[in-house]
């Protein structure tokens, strides 16, 4: 005798906001999970890679700091190899909400830090033009109104001679810090101008 057996969804009672993929599972492919993995993972390596003091301003869980400050220790390769995963493994436990404040924080410095190497290059691209050319000085005097044109036309003299006599770079640091002292006064300036205009508008 040849009964229909109806079969019934199984139904495990969980309701975890999961959405069925394209071949009806109710489960993310393989494929999604292993790109959350990858992903997380090279978070955790940024992590790892940060400066100490920007690793303090992290907002990482106290398990997550002590893998990620475990794997800065370690120098055996094949030990870091390990730690990296483990640091992974632990990234994967934390909530989206965890993750999400250390993707903001991680990009927060990453563009203060990319804002700041620009400026320490145009610092010193500014510094090199004041030493090869004399006339790079009136123009930086006329774009920066606040400097004290005395002090940089003794700093570019002085920088030059050691230079020339090979000399250990003492005024060549003056002069990047003198620039960088111009910059920021120009900056501040700026910002204030700006405070000014948004209390007038207001």
């Amino acid at each position: 005798m040849n009964r229909k057996t109806r079969i019934q969804p199984i139904d495990s009672g969980r309701d975890d906001d999961r959405e069925s993929d394209d071949n009806g599972y109710d489960r993310p492919s393989k494929s999604q999970l292993k790109r959350e993995m990858h992903a997380l993972q090279e978070l955790g390596e940024a992590l790892i890679a940060l400066p100490k003091d920007a690793l303090k301003r992290m907002p990482m869980p106290e398990n997550l700091g002590d893998a990620v400050r475990e794997a800065r220790r370690i120098t055996d390769h094949e030990g870091k190899r390990r730690q990296l995963q483990y640091v992974g493994k632990v990234m994967r436990s934390l909530t989206e909400d965890e993750i999400a404040a250390l993707r903001t924080a991680l990009d927060t410095h990453r563009g203060v830090n990319k804002a700041e190497t620009a400026r320490m290059h145009w610092i010193e691209r500014t510094r090199e033009q004041l030493l090869a050319d004399d006339a790079a000085l009136t123009e930086f005097i006329r774009t920066h109104p606040g400097v004290d044109p005395q002090e940089g036309r003794t700093l570019i003299r002085n920088a030059r001679k050691e230079r020339e006599q090979q000399k250990p770079p003492r005024y060549y640091r003056e002069l990047f810090q003198w620039i960088k002292n111009a910059s920021s006064a120009q900056d501040d300036d700026i910002e204030d101008d700006e405070d000014e205009r948004n209390d007038d508008d207001a």
